[in-house]
């Protein structure tokens, strides 16, 4: 794992990531960088497409590589997963009960359905959907969206509930700027509404000022850690979207950020990986460093 450089401006580039062989390893890394993480609860914020699954054509075969980290990670730490997905499709890949989901951005927070593992005496029920009111326009929006684009081959509409997604992957280049106006003359019909595009995918979106940072925050708050010197938050995520969480821990000034990148980006991660792959290998040497931190201290 790559640390970036120059963290003193709310947006800073960073060399090209390097292989995790040609770096020190990335758990043992984050460990050595921030002394204080030793005796903290680590809360882990995980965004999924390009994070724990590769990035597919096909939207719904983004299955998770390795269930069996995400397993151990969740049996030490609290997990929570931020995607841009709708959370019922996101814990329908995971299936694990005992992980807080937040879904559409951050904007469908729902807690654990299983496992005692994450209780905190302080938390609240965490269940918050702040756009609730726009999915009566949302589902709209997607039903006239499916027919509008139903005669372009490759192109894809998927419902994630409060927000809607037109995948591109798989269309023919010479058609991209057809399905483009396609899209905007439906959300056109919708001017509060607003449009957003990701990595071959367009994204249609409430206009409230909600986003993966806010959910962030949300959590924290919710289960009592926001105001806890004794809590190390790391974020991982591969997406533009990503950047407002890494955002929030570096004003925060608690915890780190970490991009899943193959080439150089402004971004306020602090450290970077290359692939899910390497996120997987990152997780299972955290689960190892904070099992050995804690023997040791046993044996102390």
């Amino acid at each position: 794992m790559t640390k970036q450089q120059g963290n003193s401006a709310p947006h800073y580039s960073y060399p090209p990531p390097r292989q995790s062989r040609e770096a020190p390893f990335g758990a043992e890394q984050v460990g050595g960088d921030h002394g204080d993480v030793e005796g903290k609860k680590i809360v882990m914020f995980l965004d999924y497409d390009g994070t724990l699954s590769p990035i597919v054509d096909d939207p719904d075969c983004a299955f998770m590589s390795d269930a069996r980290c995400s397993k151990a990670l969740v049996a030490k730490h609290f997990t929570a997963i931020v995607s841009g997905r709708c959370r019922d499709k996101v814990y329908s890949f995971v299936q694990l009960g005992e992980l807080y989901y937040a879904g559409s951005h951050g904007m469908d927070i729902g807690g654990p359905t299983g496992g005692p593992m994450h209780t905190n005496s302080n938390a609240k029920a965490v269940l918050f959907q702040p756009a609730s009111e726009f999915l009566p326009m949302m589902d709209e929006v997607y039903e006239a969206l499916s027919e509008k684009i139903e005669s372009i081959p490759g192109a894809n509409v998927e419902n994630n509930k409060f927000c809607i997604s037109v995948h591109f992957r798989r269309v023919e280049e010479k058609k991209w700027h057809v399905l483009i106006e396609h899209v905007r003359s439906v959300v056109g019909e919708y001017p509060k509404l607003r449009i957003t595009q990701g990595r071959k995918v367009l994204e249609i979106r409430p206009p409230i000022k909600w986003d993966k940072g806010k959910a962030l925050e949300f959590l924290l708050e919710s289960l009592g850690f926001a105001d806890s010197s004794d809590v190390f938050p790391v974020y991982i995520g591969d997406d533009r979207t990503d950047e407002d969480a890494f955002k929030v821990l570096l004003e925060r000034g608690q915890g780190v950020g970490i991009l899943v990148s193959k080439s150089p980006k402004d971004t306020c991660a602090s450290y970077s990986l290359q692939e899910p792959s390497e996120v997987m290998d990152f997780l299972h040497g955290l689960i190892e460093w904070k099992c050995h931190s804690l023997n040791e201290n046993e044996e102390g």
